[in-house]
């Protein structure tokens, strides 16, 4: 412990701790988080050598939700933390794309960041303290990072922006904003919206990254206290020599010719030409060959670079603020509750949404303890023939998850409420073909689906990609609408903005640079914003101008009514007796809230309100000269016992069934019958009184 260290600062109104040499050793770096009681353990390692045979950075980030750290044991059998959850799989995404960019790009040694959360205080989101985490066991560590960088969170509560907002005001809030920085520049934008318009929204992220300054001034005066030396690498960058050697094989305006085309078949043919070629010139040289893939690759990267940035031109042959060919179509799955697919250019997305009752929400098991169901799912896959490969499905990965989650957050402000639509909604976003922004292509196919599935939403909302080439001064570089694969693959950017007419729904910004200008972003934020208005006016609204009036035929039908809450408990029966009597009477689905609000769900009109009348009358007092209709289910001496409702009775003395006399009950009822009744009000003995002469 003789390296121990503690640091803190006032961050948005608490106290940062930040305990260095105090456990986990032997890590690279580690960094013990203290943000009010929220701790998380945040540690940076990496493998002494390169992996072999690889041409990319083998980063991992893991982000762990222990539910000790609420007080909580898991459910199941195994009472032991699973698989990592969508929350902490989207968050593990949100550390990596900031801080992917700032590790050297010929860097192959496997890093790996580890955010253990151990306990969470309400106010300090431990999703911030882990973000802040990872950056400061990386900074501090000997691994190789050209940092450091921060994180700042932002939310809004009635037009007021609050910096880090405890959980319950980022749920609840018009805005959850997440913006990184460097010294420099922004590096990362992922933001939730309720509509929020353009200029906002730019305000906001840049007071976001006035706030990351003074945690980065925080940071190196940590790093100057406590960080180790960085390591030198073995650099797996290929020789310019190599390069120069490529260029005498194949020249530069072949390869910008096997580049420059639209079909993404058709270039991946000649790039496979080219390398043939080049693997025939090299054939000697074992280590070249070795290097040969990621050679190409950037062969590539250089020509498409040159060719957008000094000659304007692109590969598909479009203008620089040109949109793919775009196509929107409903209905295109029979029998489903809604259907749409939107196509732009090779991106084709099918979504298909399917109604349920409330009953059906997703149940949730995390550290937001606020938060224990979501009733809009939206799902994203991605098969391997969408790109023409060949690969076994094996569920959906974190690319998949965070695709789904980014649609799903640009469409959940303009949903219907409960009381308006008592639906559980689940839109699945099917890829039939991908080259560029699937993502953006799922929010405009989810918005048509959900309008013709008949959801009331409040708006259509559509979604866009920029893209961005820079050169080597931060005024050279030209940002481009709608990019395609190549575009983003040999890019530096990848800026997806969805919303409505009216404003900003959903942000996920990628950066392979180390940050971007505020004119960038600006420019970024106003040519996303007349695609996304294009794609408004002409394909989404074209298609489907507004959600239909009804549901389909094929989907449930739900009827809402209210109840005393003091009554939930004359609807259920003992032990569920009563309401289940109902159920399989009626074949209905019947979901009650502790506030009293019931949802009757069915597809038989006639046996919905069946249901309900059942349970209006179980809750209803009996009132002189109302009527009621129900069962003979009882036959004495003295009169009978009709069965209004389940669990709800009553009796017709003998002398109120005819209005002539009659000696015996069996004489005019039998058991089964439907009677309708009048309520005479309470006898002498305060007792309930009902006739079956008296009905008018």
């Amino acid at each position: 412990m003789s390296n121990y260290k503690s640091f803190t600062m006032e961050l948005a109104g608490r106290t940062l701790r930040v305990d260095v040499g105090r456990v986990s050793a032997q890590a690279n770096g580690a960094a013990f988080m203290h943000y009010g009681d929220t701790v998380v353990l945040s540690t940076a390692t990496a493998s002494e050598k390169p992996r072999d045979g690889i041409d990319f950075f083998p980063l991992s980030v893991e982000y762990e939700e222990k539910l000790y750290a609420v007080g909580k044991i898991p459910g199941g059998f195994n009472k032991r933390e699973g698989k990592a959850s969508e929350n902490a799989i989207l968050t593990s995404r949100v550390i990596d794309r900031p801080m992917r960019p700032l590790f050297p790009k010929d860097y192959r040694n496997d890093v790996t960041l580890n955010n253990m959360v151990m306990s969470v205080d309400p106010e300090c989101r431990p999703e911030l303290t882990a973000m802040l985490g990872s950056a400061i066991a990386t900074a501090i560590s000997d691994i190789p990072f050209d940092g450091p960088c921060a994180m700042t969170q932002l939310g809004m509560v009635n037009g007021e922006l609050i910096v880090n907002p405890n959980q319950e005001q980022w749920k609840n809030g018009d805005l959850q904003l997440t913006v990184a920085s460097t010294s420099e520049k922004v590096i990362m934008i992922e933001a939730g919206a309720n509509e929020v318009p353009e200029d906002v929204m730019y305000d906001a992220i840049y007071k976001a990254h006035t706030i990351n300054q003074d945690i980065i001034a925080f940071i190196n005066k940590i790093v100057a206290e406590a960080g180790k030396p960085k390591k030198e690498y073995v650099s797996c960058a290929v020789p310019s020599e190599m390069f120069e050697a490529m260029k005498a094989v194949v020249t530069p305006d072949e390869m910008e010719e096997a580049v420059f085309t639209d079909e993404k078949q058709k270039r991946e043919e000649n790039i496979r030409v080219i390398t043939e070629r080049l693997e025939e010139a090299f054939a000697d040289n074992e280590e070249w060959l070795a290097l040969l893939p990621d050679a190409v690759y950037q062969y590539q990267k250089k020509t498409v670079r040159k060719m957008i940035l000094k000659d304007h031109k692109r590969p598909d042959g479009r203008q620089i603020t040109e949109i793919r060919p775009l196509a929107g179509e409903i209905d295109i799955i029979p029998r489903v509750h809604g259907s749409a697919m939107f196509t732009r250019g090779q991106t084709q997305i099918c979504n298909v949404c399917t109604l349920a009752p409330l009953s059906e929400v997703q149940k949730l098991d995390g550290l937001d303890t606020n938060e224990v169901a979501k009733r809009y799912m939206h799902h994203y896959n991605f098969p391997a023939y969408s790109v023409g490969e060949t690969k076994v499905s094996r569920g959906p990965g974190r690319r998949e998850i965070g695709h789904g989650a980014l649609a799903e957050k640009a469409l959940v402000p303009v949903l219907p409420s409960e009381e308006e639509f008592p639906y559980a909604i689940r839109t699945v976003s099917e890829t039939f073909e991908s080259n560029g922004s699937t993502s953006q292509a799922s929010v405009c196919a989810s918005t048509m689906s959900l309008m013709a599935a008949g959801v009331p939403i409040k708006k259509p909302v559509a979604g866009i990609s920029c893209g961005l080439v820079t050169g080597d001064t931060d005024d050279d570089y030209i940002v481009l609408t709608d990019i395609q694969g190549l575009e983003d693959f040999f890019g530096d950017m990848d800026f997806k903005v969805a919303g409505t007419h009216d404003g900003i729904t959903a942000i996920q910004m990628d950066i392979k640079i180390h940050g971007l200008t505020p004119a960038i972003v600006k420019e970024a934020f106003a040519k996303c914003k007349q695609a996304r208005e294009y794609i408004l006016t002409n394909i989404i609204e074209a298609t489907i101008p507004a959600p239909r009036p009804e549901v389909s035929e094929f989907a449930p039908k739900i009827i809402q009514i209210k109840i005393d809450p003091e009554k939930i408990g004359d609807v259920v029966g003992q032990r569920g007796k009563t309401i289940n009597a109902i159920i399989d009477e009626t074949g209905v689905k019947i979901d009650i809230t502790d506030d009293g609000a019931v949802s009757i769900c069915g597809v038989d009109a006639a046996n919905m309100e069946k249901a309900k009348q059942y349970i209006e009358t179980i809750v209803s007092e009996f009132e002189e000269g109302k009527k009621y209709t129900g069962k003979v289910t009882s036959i004495k001496e003295f009169g009978a016992f009709i069965e209004f409702a389940p669990g709800k009775e009553g009796m017709v003395h003998i002398s109120k069934i005819c209005k002539e006399r009659i000696n015996r009950v069996e004489d005019v009822l039998t058991l089964g019958d439907i009677v309708t009744v009048v309520c005479l009000g309470k006898d002498k003995m305060g007792r309930i009184s009902f006739s079956i002469k008296d009905v008018q």
